[in-house]
């Protein structure tokens, strides 16, 4: 997925075009990452996408988070929504964090629709920070808190 253009250009910073074996060696690498979680997205029995939790703060008990679903991932029909709330459950229950935190280019209103549905807010703008397709794009910046998370009614239903 990384060198999918349409991902790249939904995502904040940027990377180097990889060979699978240069792809193979990094993951095998970040399994050690104790500060880092990724979790496959399935689709009927097919990876479709992972997220994230990255830079995991064990005194202030928070992590950065991120999504990413294949660009033929069926749309519009909550798998990118029940990955998130299924994140956000493991990271406030089971690991008992206190905020998850993460960043999106502005102009990814998919990234925004499932920000807010899943009950996160924006605390600010980076003025024209990404460099994407030639020019330069705000970046969002968002969190989410356990409270805010366990105040959200569907979660113990649908999660």
């Amino acid at each position: 997925m990384i060198n999918d253009p349409q991902i790249e250009a939904m995502i904040g910073g940027w990377s180097w075009p990889v060979s699978h074996k240069e792809q193979e060696a990094w993951i095998i690498k970040e399994q050690s990452n104790s500060n880092t979680k990724r979790f496959i997205v399935e689709i009927a029995g097919k990876p479709m996408g992972l997220v994230i939790l990255a830079n995991l703060d064990w005194k202030n008990r928070c992590a950065f988070t991120g999504i990413k679903l294949h660009p033929k991932a069926p749309k519009n029909c909550g798998i990118g929504t029940d990955a998130m709330m299924t994140l956000q459950k493991y990271a406030f229950t089971e690991l008992q964090l206190h905020r998850l935190e993460t960043t999106r280019i502005e102009y990814n209103k998919a990234s925004e629709k499932l920000h807010i549905k899943c009950g996160w807010k924006i605390e600010g703008l980076a003025r024209l920070a990404v460099f994407k397709q030639g020019k330069y794009h705000n970046l969002v910046y968002g969190s989410i808190l356990a409270e805010d998370f366990f105040r959200i009614d569907t979660v113990n239903q649908d999660v």
